[in-house]
Parts: structure tokens; sequence; C-alpha cells
């Protein structure tokens, strides 16, 4: 179970251990000085009520005997006139019959005790007559002394009022109260103000560590007293300057590492654009040096195959004039091979022409020739799909050849790897850019742990050197789509 002063705060645990003995103390004089003035009331009422009592006792005993009751009155009632302590006295004969009875005036409250005195008669017996007969009377010098009685013949009772000598006391208890609870107040005071100069101190230190915790570190803090408070406050402002310093060289380390960093990005962006400037031309050189292969064996091979192909049927024809015989039959057989072969080389290069510069992009434009990309790969196991939005007439140059190379090369990469039975290319034209989705229902593979193949890569760097965006999403058994984003004005 947690104490219930955990929660207090520091001043007020310096004032509960400041102010606990010191109300003890006064609580415990408090009750000492009660109880000892009633106490002293009750000593002072016992002594001079047995003092009072054997007093009248021994001066009243003449009144008693001889019957003189009004003196014996006034006496007792000038002593109760005169003494407020005294409630009561009583004066009473052998057989406890009242004789003398007088009370105080104003109702005073009266004493449970009683102090009760008797009131004795004493009697000497005198001898008047010596031996011889001579009238005599004894002497301390003599050898008998004369003979003494002692006879009671009433008592007197005295009734004690502890009003007046209480009002005395719980007059003095009042002063001595008064003077207890200004010394408790004192120190009241006293431990309020030590908690005040203790706790002041902490709350500064502890808003000054708040302000160091959100980031303000420099932070001024006085030191106002002494002691432990006072070292931790010095500490507060080392550390806090400390603080500011660190901050300002780590904030300085940080700038300058930004720089370096921005002139690295700088860097890495200027190399980066170099880097697409250079694919841009490579491919542009290639696709030049493409379409150039392309027109040498179009205009030079196939027209020397034409030519060959043309003269070996004319020399079958020439052969089929002459008269027949076993070598003319093998000139016509090397004609007819010859001429097959001629155009086994004229349909290759026509491939190999189509291969380099495809003339359907020229002549059908992109979307035509992806298109019918997609019906050359129809005839294997997977089955594509073609859709295209836009008009594709302001696709040409760079741009087509590009989103035309890209294309073959993502549905080869699904022929050779994928395992798809269906899949679906869709281009649409915007008003400044190309979108192409490539879309397969094959194995797929794990983007984040699979390696880009030669493939990809290829792809990703056309993209790149024309300045467009490529994102592929794939998982295992899940199929692949490739997204490609290419803008119509190459920079």
């Amino acid at each position: 179970m947690t104490p219930f002063w955990t929660g207090w705060s520091i001043g007020k645990r310096m004032i509960v251990i400041a102010m606990l003995p010191v109300a003890y103390l006064f609580c415990s004089i408090v009750w000492y000085s009660w109880f000892s003035h009633r106490a002293q009331v009750s000593e002072e009422l016992a002594e001079r009520g047995r003092i009072l009592a054997r007093a009248l006792a021994e001066t009243s005993e003449y009144n008693v005997i001889s019957g003189n009751l009004t003196d014996l009155r006034l006496t007792i009632n000038g002593l109760v006139q005169s003494d407020k302590s005294i409630y009561r006295i009583d004066v009473v004969d052998a057989n406890r019959r009242e004789v003398v009875g007088v009370s105080a005036e104003g109702g005073r409250d009266a004493e449970e005790r009683v102090f009760e005195a008797p009131i004795r008669k004493q009697m000497i017996w005198v001898n008047l007559f010596s031996e011889n007969g001579a009238p005599h009377v004894s002497g301390s010098s003599d050898a008998r002394p004369p003979t003494m009685t002692m006879e009671v013949v009433g008592y007197v009772r005295v009734t004690m009022s502890p009003s007046n000598l209480m009002d005395k006391q719980i007059a003095r208890f009042q002063v001595e109260l008064v003077m207890a609870a200004l010394a408790l107040l004192v120190s009241g005071a006293l431990a309020l103000l030590l908690a005040r100069s203790l706790a002041m101190p902490l709350k500064t230190a502890i808003d000054a560590l708040r302000q160091i915790r959100s980031g303000n570190y420099l932070v001024k803090v006085d030191v106002t007293t002494g002691g432990e408070v006072g070292e931790l406050q010095s500490s507060i402002a080392e550390m806090s300057v400390a603080l500011n310093e660190a901050k300002q060289d780590l904030e300085n380390k940080v700038a300058e590492r930004t720089r370096d960093l921005e002139e690295s990005r700088n860097q890495a962006v200027r190399a980066d654009a170099e880097k697409r400037k250079l694919i841009h031309k490579v491919n542009s050189i290639v696709e030049d040096e493409r379409k150039s292969i392309a027109i040498e064996i179009h205009d030079e091979l196939n027209a020397s195959l034409i030519a060959a192909r043309l003269e070996s049927q004319a020399i079958m024809r020439l052969a089929e004039k002459m008269e027949p015989g076993p070598q003319i039959d093998e000139i016509k057989q090397k004609s007819a091979a010859i001429t097959k072969l001629t155009l086994d080389l004229y349909a290759s290069g026509r491939r190999l022409v189509r291969r380099l510069r495809p003339e359907v992009l020229d002549m059908l434009g992109l979307d035509g020739a992806v298109e019918e990309m997609t019906r050359h790969y129809n005839n294997g196991d997977c089955q594509f799909e073609f859709h295209a939005e836009g008009d594709f007439s302001r696709v040409e140059g760079e741009v087509a050849i590009s989103a035309y190379r890209i294309v073959q090369e993502a549905l080869s990469n699904i022929m050779k790897h994928a395992t798809a039975s269906r899949a679906s290319v869709t281009m649409t034209l915007g008003e400044e850019e190309l979108d192409i989705a490539i879309r397969d229902n094959g194995a797929g593979f794990d983007t984040g742990r699979a390696s880009e193949g030669i493939g990809i890569i290829g792809m990703r760097e056309r993209v790149v050197a024309m300045g467009g965006a490529m994102k592929i999403d794939s998982s295992a058994e899940s199929g692949t789509e490739v997204n490609i984003t290419l803008p119509l004005a190459v920079s």
C-alpha cells in the first residue's frame, strides 16, 4: 500500500516535519499546565481547608463551651466574607447537631471534600492544698505535675470553594496558553518560511528543467540560496550553458552535414541527369544504327539477294533450253537450291529489318504496332488482350520507339518467365503523358527479394532516359503488373 504522503510537495513535507514536534510539544505543555493548575488549586484548597478548620477548632472552644454563639458567628462570617475560597463553615456539637452555619454569598461552587477538625475542651486538675494543709498550686518544678484531660465538645466543618482559585489559575493558564500559541504561531511561520525558502528554489529549478526538456536549453537560473539547493541551481545553470553549447555545435554539424548532403544530392541529380542524357543519347544512337543497318540490309543485301535469285532463275531457264542430260539436271538442281536459299535469306533479312526498325510502327502508328505485336504473341499458350485510348497519331519519334521497345521487352519477359495463361496491354494517352499498364496472371515474384533481370533493367533505363516513371507490383502466385508513365515531350 502506498503511503498517503507520497503525493505531498516538498514544502508540505517540510511544514509537517517542522510543525509536528512543535505541535506535540504545544499540546503536551498545554495539557501539563492545565492539570498542574488544577492540582495546585486542589492542593491549596486542601491545605487552607485543614489549617482553617484546625484554627477555628482551637479558637472556638470557649465560645462553644460558654454558649457565646453570636461572637462565633461573627468571627466565622468575617472569615467567609474575607476569604472567597470558603464556601461554608459549620460548627456542630458532639452529637453532630449544627450549632452555627455560615455560607458564602454569590452561590459559588463547593468542593466535594469537607475538612473537619474537633473542638476539644481541656481540663487541668489543680491541687490547692499541700501536704501540710497550706494552699498550693502545682508548678513545673513540682515532682507531681497537674492532671490534664481532653473532651470533644464539637466539630468545625469547612467546605472550600475552588471557583475563585480556579479563576485565578485559569487566568494564568490563559496567559500561558497565549504564550504557547504565540510560540506555535512563530514556529509555524518559521516553518512556512523555511519550507517556502526551500520550495521556491526547487520550483524554479524544476521549471528550468522543464524548459530544457522542451528544447529551450539556454535558461537563466539565479542562485538564490545556499547548501545543496544552491548547488543544484548552480549545476542546472552550468548544465543549461553546456547543453546550449552542445546544441549549437550539433546544429552547426547538422547544417554542415546538410550542406554536404545537398551538395551530394545535387551532384547525384546532375549525374542522374547526365546519365539520362547519356542513356537517351545511347538509345538514340542505337536506334539510328539499327535504322542504318536495317536500311543497308533492305536496300543493299535484299537487292543483292533479289539479283542472285534472278540470276539463278535465268540459269534455270537456260538449262531448260539445253538438251537434257545429267549435267543439265544437276545445273537445274543447283539453280533451284540457289533460288530457295536466296528466298530464305531474303525472308530472314526482312525479319531482321523488322526487328531492327519495325516498319509497322511507321505504317500503323504506336497503337497499331503494339496491337500487331500482341497478335503475333497470341500464337503461344498465353492469350494477350490489347486496349488503347486516345489519339496516338501525336505519338512519334523517340517516344513511340521507346514505348514500343518497352512493351516488346515486357511481353518477351511474360513469354519467357511468367508461365501466364492471360495477359493484357492497356495504353492511355493523355494531354502530356502516355500511360502503359501490362498485367499477367502468371507466377509472379517477390519484388523485395528477387533481383531485377536484364530485361527489367533495360526497361527501367529506357523509362528513366525518357524522364518517365515505372512501377512493378508483384507477389508469388499473384501475377505481375507493370505501370509505366512516359512524358510526350522529352526533356
